[in-house]
């Protein structure tokens, strides 16, 4: 699609990225070897996707997979759904008070789905973050897993920052615009690096750092 850059769709794809970042950045060689083959990670896109990421912001894993369960059962992942429900019943099925509000704003806020796939990335996180409690790392995990974005980063991400930490042997863990900044040597396969990133911090942490 023209504009939009390069687009990950099958694992040959990822398949190519690794092989550029392997080359690109030697210091990933380890963690890809003790991964193996990294995971597509492709998701649909629309609603249903953006409201999951925002179920996912600043939970663990197990957390936010619990809360969606919830959701689907109740068939809460529209944005009808949503708006002809209220607050309390969002908090019913685990969402905090806050994530309720953030569920009703994405609800209202009408956004093309279909038209955010023809936009560049930078367009499509300023389109996503104006909408209230959606921020830069769902905005960019939309982008990375939904519409395939190859070099597309978060690096607000804490498994991302800690991985980065123990792969990279810092001294401490990255900051968000440290590793924002690490990660430009990774383009234009920025999302195959995190990638790499949250498939290293599984295997030293024994945790998913993404759902």
């Amino acid at each position: 699609m023209a504009g939009v850059g390069r687009i990950i769709e099958t694992p040959e794809c990822v398949a190519e990225g690794v092989a550029w970042l392997r080359e690109a950045d030697p210091r990933f060689g380890p963690a890809l070897d003790a991964c193996g083959p990294l995971p597509l990670r492709r998701k649909p896109d629309g609603f249903a996707e953006l409201l999951s990421a925002i179920i996912s912001q600043q939970v663990s894993v197990a957390s936010a997979t619990a809360i969606w369960g919830k959701l689907q059962a109740a068939g809460m992942i529209t944005p009808e759904a949503i708006r002809a429900s209220d607050e309390a019943a969002l908090r019913a099925l685990g969402l905090s008070r806050q994530k309720a509000v953030y569920a009703q704003a994405l609800a209202e806020a009408g956004i093309d789905f279909d038209g955010l796939r023809a936009q560049q990335t930078e367009e499509v996180i300023r389109t996503l973050v104006a909408v209230k409690g959606i921020g830069a790392w769902t905005a960019e995990i939309y982008a990375m897993f939904s519409l395939g974005r190859a070099d597309v980063f978060a690096p607000g991400d804490l498994a991302l920052q800690e991985a980065a930490r123990v792969l990279f042997d810092l001294e401490e863990r990255p900051k968000e615009r440290a590793l924002r900044q690490m990660a430009e040597a990774w383009s234009p396969w920025r999302s195959v690096a995190a990638r790499a990133l949250w498939a290293y911090y599984r295997v030293a942490k024994d945790r998913e750092g993404i759902r």
